[in-house]
């Protein structure tokens, strides 16, 4: 029951987008097509799930039993780059039509204050490392699922008929924080 809490809160109460406002840079630049949105998230989820990983036995066999945990944010600021690069290097060869889809973004999952704040907050909820990585992977799950819904009414928005001073960033950040009041409503599930 504890990790199907974990789970709910992690996408739909907590989402890391629309209620801890985190990873906004990818959110807005990446959402304007679902299938490059679902490819970030894609990529999202590996990276912040293998980062939680490795972050959390790190923490936990050298920050702590050395007494160094002051450097705990460089330390998983460098395995997160580390992956990012990874993510890049067989996103290049796998597919390189969703490579130059991601463009400059891919790169910025290192700077993504997402991947990084899920990685210390887990750490700070005390999570074992079972419920650490469900906690990170449905974090990632909530980024992507926020990325495609805000990509799908990006791509409706296109065909409507906004008026010419709404259109295109205007009232991309109206809809997106409309959406964002409507997953505050779910902060009453759990």
């Amino acid at each position: 029951m504890e990790y199907i809490v974990i789970i709910i809160a992690a996408i739909f109460v907590n989402n890391v987008v629309f209620a801890q406002f985190l990873g906004i840079c990818p959110f807005l630049g990446v959402s304007s097509k679902i299938s490059t949105s679902a490819g970030m998230g894609g990529a999202v989820l590996f990276v912040m799930t293998i980062a939680t990983i490795v972050t959390w036995t790190i923490q936990k066999t050298i920050l702590v039993p050395f007494g160094i945990e002051f450097m705990q944010t460089i330390t998983f600021i460098l395995v997160i780059a580390s992956l990012v690069q990874m993510v890049e290097i067989i996103l290049k060869k796998i597919s390189p039509s969703l490579y130059q889809a991601l463009g400059i973004f891919l790169p910025l999952i290192t700077t993504n204050c997402a991947v990084l704040g899920i990685a210390i907050l887990a750490i700070q909820k005390d999570y074992n490392l079972v419920k650490s990585v469900v906690f990170a992977s449905s974090t990632a799950i909530g980024f992507a699922l926020a990325l495609i819904i805000f990509a799908g009414l990006r791509e409706h928005l296109d065909g409507m008929d906004v008026p010419k001073g709404m259109k295109g960033v205007p009232i991309a950040l109206i809809t997106a924080g409309l959406i964002s009041l409507a997953f505050m409503g779910f902060a009453g599930l759990v």
